[in-house]
């Protein structure tokens, strides 16, 4: 009994892998909940050799977690970013894995901010080079005049969390501030006191120009020749962003002309930067990543990092996931029982479609208080339509979680829409899918529609229009059929005579003699021979059985 008693521990203990240096407050809090195994500096080869032995792995920016080492974490569920960039993750063959991405966004935020408000004063007032020449001997007042920030223009590009910090402080120090941001309303660049202008006026207008944008497919090399070209003259850059967003060769090619003024780099295209030109410029101050690198954001970051890595292994709502919806856990009691009636729909609507016929659309439809219900308002549908998604996609795919059912739809080349009416009859909320095939079917849609009586009674309601009261539990036999006399009784005299009791019976027609739909709920599994029995039934048009 003792060693079987260690043999289940054993297998339910979580393991973390943390391969970057995070503050020991992190670790801790992690050792609390999991075994944790720190490797610093691992090679690419090691680490994915070491992997495969972890249900997590706590990362800086230092180690990339590619495509290749996440397939080699077979066991991985979650990979924790401590801090808030995650272009060093392969975030999208995570998503297709299931593997979920955190990272700790706010954690840097003021430390970030701060760091590119120094870069600022060291860049208008020369002083790196100022210190150097001084610590060599030489005293060259002349040579390391400055310019004030005062009354200058100071132009930021993104106006996320960072960004807004540190427009505030440039405001602080009399500069006057514009900014470019494409997902920021005016509305809320006039809460800040910023200027919202388009992307060529802030290049052209700014005497000063701050990077804050996450480096993506659209922002690499954002800020290019091109770029330049529309600048002021002596213009000088920051970037403390992401390497990548600034082409660094257009950028040396803009100070040896004399277009920049100037340039403060915290963050390279490749790092270290090893003996790139720009290093070496008297024109570029430059730190080695520095951004996040207090002990105040080092702190923050690993304890937020920790909090959110058991979150994800512990199957809890996690805040701050990349690929992965989020809702407050004090909102989850109100979503719980849609999400039991959620699965229980996305199974029915899988078990009704045919193996030979392909799907091409998966329609969702919310109507009543449900439908009127919008994200964050008490019943956020977003999460119920993946777990409708995601158990739908499993009945015929391995590996479906909340994380890649919205992925794998799309590869499988799926249309998923959601739509929403606070109009209903009958009932305070209904939840319907629609599903509409191709190939053989000649564009078949069949609806399945459920409820919930009270708190938590799910009900399907509906089957392709017709009404019917079901609890979807269990194994359920559903019949179409012509509503002609003697259908109904030979079906039950079937199943009785094979020793299978129904535990209920509903019927929903349109009308007499028209048809109809049977939803049987049994006690036991049904074969195929007595389901072909069944079919021979006249009238009947088809019989499914399903497993909820």
């Amino acid at each position: 009994m003792k060693a079987k008693a260690n043999e289940e521990k054993t297998e339910t203990t979580k393991r973390v892998l943390v391969t970057d240096y995070i503050s020991e407050e992190g670790i801790k809090k992690l050792r609390e909940f999991a075994e944790v195994d720190i490797e610093l500096e691992l090679s690419k080869a090691d680490l994915k050799e070491r992997i495969a032995g972890y249900d997590a792995l706590i990362v800086r920016s230092g180690t990339k977690v590619t495509k290749e080492i996440i397939e080699a974490g077979v066991r991985l569920k979650v990979i924790g970013r401590a801090g808030v960039g995650v272009d060093n993750i392969d975030v999208e063959t995570a998503t297709e894995k299931g593997i979920m991405v955190v990272n700790s966004p706010e954690a840097n935020t003021i430390s970030a901010a701060e760091h590119a408000i120094a870069m600022l004063l060291c860049l208008s007032r020369k002083i790196p080079a100022a210190n150097a020449s001084l610590k060599s001997g030489k005293w060259e007042r002349k040579k390391h005049t400055g310019v004030e920030v005062n009354g200058k223009v100071f132009g930021i590009i993104g106006l996320g969390r960072v960004g807004s910090e540190v427009a505030e402080r440039a405001a602080g120090l009399g500069m006057r501030v514009v900014a470019y941001d494409p997902f920021i309303s005016q509305e809320r660049a006039r809460e800040l006191g910023i200027a919202l202008l388009r992307f060529t006026e802030v290049l052209s207008t700014a005497d000063f120009i701050s990077l804050h944008t996450p480096l993506t497919k659209d922002t690499h090399h954002l800020i290019g020749k091109k770029e330049f070209e529309l600048m002021k003259d002596d213009v000088r850059v920051i970037n403390c962003a992401r390497g990548g967003i600034l082409d660094e060769d257009a950028l040396g090619d803009a100070i040896k002309s004399g277009k920049v003024a100037g340039a403060a780099l915290d963050v390279f295209e490749h790092e270290p930067p090893g003996e790139s030109e720009l290093v070496q410029m008297e024109e570029v101050i430059v730190t080695p990543h520095l951004g996040a690198s207090t002990e105040e954001a080092q702190r923050v970051a690993a304890v937020a990092i920790a909090d959110e890595v058991m979150a994800a292994l512990k199957n809890k709502p996690v805040r701050n996931a990349v690929n992965m919806i989020y809702v407050a856990e004090e909102l989850m009691d109100a979503i719980n029982p849609y999400l039991v009636l959620a699965e229980k729909l996305g199974r029915l609507s899988a078990q009704r479609i045919p193996k030979s016929s392909r799907l091409e659309q998966f329609d969702v439809s919310y109507e009543g208080e449900i439908g009127m219900a919008r994200a964050g308002a008490g019943k956020d549908t977003r999460l119920i339509t993946v777990a409708m998604l995601k158990s739908f996609l499993s009945w015929f795919i391995d590996g479906v979680n909340y994380v890649n059912a919205g992925t794998i739809a799309k590869k499988s080349g799926i249309k998923v829409t959601e739509s929403k009416t606070g109009d209903v009859e009958n009932f305070s909320s209904l939840i319907s899918i629609t599903t509409t095939t191709r190939i053989e079917e000649a564009g078949k849609k069949r609806t399945v529609a459920g409820t919930l009586f009270g708190k938590d009674d799910p009900r399907i309601v509906n089957i392709d229009g017709f009404r019917v009261d079901a609890s979807p539990s269990g194994y359920m036999l559903i019949c179409s059929f012509l509503d002609k006399p003697r259908v109904i009784g030979p079906v039950c005299m079937i199943l009785g005579d094979r020793g299978i009791n129904i535990a209920g019976m509903q019927v929903g027609r349109e009308k007499t003699g028209g048809e109809a739909v049977m939803v049987l709920n049994v006690d036991s599994s049904v074969s195929e021979a007595i389901i072909k029995e069944i079919k021979e039934v006249k009238n009947i048009f088809d019989v499914k059985l399903v497993k909820l």
